[in-house]
């Protein structure tokens, strides 16, 4: 593919992204950074963790996305009763034409473009797990048969962060297969304005389609294409090691308040990310502010802050800022009459 029409594509894409958060904007008011962090996740086939307190229309946010991108969307109220087969689907025995009895499978609702996991921590572990063959192979198997997921398929999860009572707290290995931990915070107060200003008027804005799910597939394999420099690349490695604190260049700080730190995938959903930030911004090429702006989502999840940083009130996206600020981006190559300079 050449140059120029791989800049014709981004220039096309970078409008369907305006267009897309234009069309959002109607439903939504406020939390610009949680939609382009959702649209990121979906055009590097990435999963979202949603964290945020009741009320603050995660669910109405998912449900709006789905309807622009004109994918099919289900959502599933996690509650402790809940069993994998209520997510996957099960066998069940049924009476053809002929009489004859036989086992037929009845698809869960796992089987759509947008899953919504609504309150994950609130079901066992037994259930979580359902969903983590799903998230990383795109797959569902069912007794003895393995049945193929629609093609775009992501789930976005919901959890509330106040309430432990009744809980199951997601283990690690499935935090890590979400790309995004996404912070849903409170408006502002002139967003809060208008939010109530809006819900006394008994108006539902109808939201235009603005995507495929077959322009959704073409346009994740153009923001894989987005090259990656080196540069970056070794800043990324940089970035993820400084989070080990038994890592001989991390910082004091993380020595002291981090049990664990971020493994391989933090830096290969880093370099994602930026290569979607950048394509939806109509760039060819992904910028150190690109891997910054991604650092925040793709790594509080993954690092692990230990009583020392509670005691000293640091949280881990207290810890990722002074991360950002400690970390040096590398110097960048030098060339001397055509050769590199080491």
């Amino acid at each position: 593919m050449s140059a120029d029409r791989i800049s014709d594509y981004l220039a096309q894409f970078a409008q369907a992204r305006s267009q897309m958060m234009d069309q959002l904007r109607r439903v939504l008011i406020g939390q610009e950074d949680v939609m382009e962090q959702i649209l990121a996740a979906v055009f590097t086939r990435g999963h979202c963790l949603l964290v945020g307190v009741p009320g603050l229309a995660k669910t109405l946010m998912v449900s709006s996305i789905a309807q622009i991108l004109d994918v099919s969307f289900k959502r599933v109220q996690f509650t402790p009763d809940l069993m994998p087969t209520d997510i996957t689907g099960t066998m069940v025995l049924d009476e053809n034409d002929q009489g004859k009895r036989e086992f037929r499978f009845v698809r869960g609702p796992i089987f759509t473009n947008v899953l919504l996991a609504d309150e994950i921590n609130r079901t066992p572990p037994k259930t979580q797990a359902a969903l983590l063959q799903a998230m990383q192979e795109k797959e569902v198997t069912v007794g003895q048969d393995t049945h193929k997921l629609p093609d775009p398929f992501f789930v976005i999860a919901t959890q509330n962060p106040i309430e432990q009572e009744g809980t199951y707290p997601l283990p690690e290995a499935q935090l890590d297969r979400f790309m995004f931990n996404v912070r849903v915070d409170y408006p502002t107060l002139e967003e809060e304005k208008r939010i109530i200003s809006s819900s006394a008027k008994d108006e539902v804005p109808e939201l235009t389609k603005v995507m495929s799910g077959k322009a959704i597939v073409n346009l994740q394999k153009l923001v894989r294409s987005v090259p990656v420099s080196d540069f970056v690349t070794e800043y990324v490695v940089k970035l993820v090691r400084a989070t080990r604190p038994k890592d001989a260049t991390a910082p004091d700080f993380i020595k002291r308040m981090v049990d664990y730190g971020a493994g391989v995938r933090a830096g290969q959903y880093l370099v994602r990310a930026g290569q979607a930030f950048a394509a939806m911004d109509g760039r060819f090429t992904v910028a150190i502010d690109d891997i910054k702006k991604a650092a925040p989502p793709v790594l509080r999840h993954r690092i692990a802050a230990n009583f020392q940083a509670q005691a000293e009130g640091k949280t881990s996206d207290d810890l990722i800022a002074e991360l950002l600020k400690v970390v040096g981006e590398p110097e960048p190559a030098k060339y001397v009459t055509g050769k590199k300079k080491i």
